[in-house]
């Protein structure tokens, strides 16, 4: 959208600059060629307007032909500027969303699963042992880190599924949180103003991203039994411009200081999500108390303009 609104004026200026291309050299010409006849004295003052005016219209269509073409090209040019210019920005959320991936199995999955293996270790040996009750019981955590690694897994292809540029933020916002609801049993209510869809397809799918993993966080960290999502539209007094707040609030648990869960082994997302605000422009701050809930909440710009929503304007980046 930013792109958009540098591009108006912009385009403004080349049709101005167009239609000074065409109309000054015929005025040129046919100011010329009036001086001249009228100092020769060869024709009549009729005449003289005559051929004036047919110099004119003839240097008037050869140069609207030369300019036509000239900004025919520069457009052909300009548009093979913009779709490369979206294909970098598509190729640079491609590569921040596979490093997130790689990070996120890293911190979850990898983790599970050598947590898995020193189980099973620790179940051969108590069989070993002849100690089958204790395997029994180390079974049944098993099955739990087991349960919590399909949880991980399907969490990422949920979010590698998502179409955010043709079907809007707050649509996939609404489908995600049903199904949230759905697979893991905590009820999850969400308040979306409708100015969330402004923002352009890659910010939107940031914030959906954010979004998740704060739900995850819920999942993996709150004991909650509830969650409220809400993103509202703010318009300060000063210029600074409306902004989107989106905030993820549980009833859960909670921890002592967001320093500490930063630095936990989990890490709670914290890094990966205050790297997505910011690369956004905007703020990202995390409450939390033991046994009072935790609450996520993130300042981000909106688009100066409103005429239309961004995730219908911008289907370049998702084509």
């Amino acid at each position: 959208m930013v792109g958009r609104e540098r591009a108006e004026p912009r385009d403004r200026r080349l049709l101005l600059f167009k239609w000074l291309m065409v109309l000054i050299p015929p005025a040129a010409l046919a100011i010329g060629h009036s001086v001249l006849a009228t100092s020769s004295g060869r024709h009549s003052e009729p005449e003289t307007l005559g051929l004036t005016v047919a110099v004119a219209l003839l240097a008037l269509v050869l140069a609207y032909a030369f300019a036509e073409g000239m900004f025919r090209l520069l457009r052909r040019l300009q548009a093979e500027a913009v779709s490369r210019e979206q294909d970098v920005l598509t190729m640079n959320a491609v590569l921040q969303e596979r490093e997130r991936l790689s990070r996120e199995l890293h911190d979850g999955v990898a983790q599970l699963v050598a947590h898995l293996l020193l189980r099973l270790d620790t179940i051969g040996e108590l069989v070993a042992a002849g100690r089958p009750r204790e395997a029994g019981a180390e079974l049944e955590r098993l099955r739990g880190v087991a349960d919590e690694i399909y949880a991980d897994v399907g969490e990422s292809i949920t979010g590698l599924r998502t179409n955010v540029a043709t079907r809007g933020l707050v649509r996939e916002l609404r489908d995600y949180a049903e199904q949230f609801e759905e697979r893991h049993g905590v009820p999850v209510t969400l308040e979306a103003d409708e100015r969330a869809d402004r923002l352009a397809p890659l910010a939107a799918f940031q914030v959906l991203r954010l979004v998740q993993e704060a739900l995850t966080n819920v999942r993996k960290h709150a004991r909650a039994s509830r969650v409220a999502v809400s993103l509202t539209s703010e318009s300060p007094a000063s210029d600074e411009g409306a902004r989107l707040l989106v905030v993820v609030a549980d009833d859960g648990r909670g921890f002592a200081s967001v320093e500490e869960a930063g630095g936990a082994p989990s890490g709670l997302g914290l890094t990966s999500m205050r790297e997505r605000v910011e690369a956004l422009g905007g703020t990202l701050e995390v409450w939390s108390e033991p046994d009072a809930g935790t609450r996520v909440a993130a300042t981000i710009p909106l688009p100066r303009s409103s005429e239309e929503p961004a995730h219908a304007a911008a289907a370049i980046a998702a084509g």
